[in-house]
């Protein structure tokens, strides 16, 4: 059985991120002033469909494969809306939506769906050598919440930065790789 080895990798900042929104679908990333290490030959690098990933991975050096299943969630009704506005004017949806995951009172994708899919998605993903993912906070959250084997409840404790990347190797079963 050969080694896979999979880095999550959030996309770079946006304007929602930095002034507290939640993400616009088509929004573009900020500028960045210093990329991290690009990709090296031999690399196979998948992004998420949203402009933001694909932008993280260009800049990163690579021309990227999409993969539809690294989308966000889907906010629905709160796509862009401040967090301050969420909790001024529907507190008590924004609480249910942070204490169930099972809830979408946005009318979009409920955390538990979302941490189904990428668990799915994990266990279906056999690209042997290295691959890097660009993706998005949410998706890495899933993506830690499965490959601990965490409940649910465990998602909201998790802060992603961008450009943060999670290690991940799998001979037989995932394993999170510190280095």
């Amino acid at each position: 059985m050969k080694a896979v080895r999979l880095t999550l990798i959030c996309h770079a900042l946006t304007q929602s991120q930095k002034v507290g929104h939640f993400h616009a679908v088509d929004e573009a990333i900020l500028p960045v002033g210093h990329w991290p290490a690009a990709a090296e030959p031999g690399i196979r690098i998948l992004s998420a469909p949203e402009p933001r990933a694909l932008q993280t991975a260009i800049g990163l050096g690579a021309t990227p494969a999409i993969e539809p299943a690294l989308a966000d969630v889907d906010l629905g009704a709160w796509q862009g809306l401040a967090l301050k506005h969420l909790q001024a004017e529907a507190p008590e949806a924004l609480e249910q939506w942070l204490q169930d995951p099972h809830c979408a009172p946005h009318g979009g994708e409920p955390i538990g769906q979302l941490c189904q899919r990428i668990a799915a998605w994990l266990e279906a993903f056999n690209g042997p050598g290295e691959t890097w993912a660009v993706t998005h906070p949410q998706v890495i959250r899933a993506a830690l919440v499965h490959v601990l084997g965490s409940p649910l409840a465990g998602f909201q404790h998790i802060d992603v930065l961008p450009l943060a990347r999670l290690q991940l190797s799998r001979a037989g079963q995932w394993r999170l790789r510190l280095g």
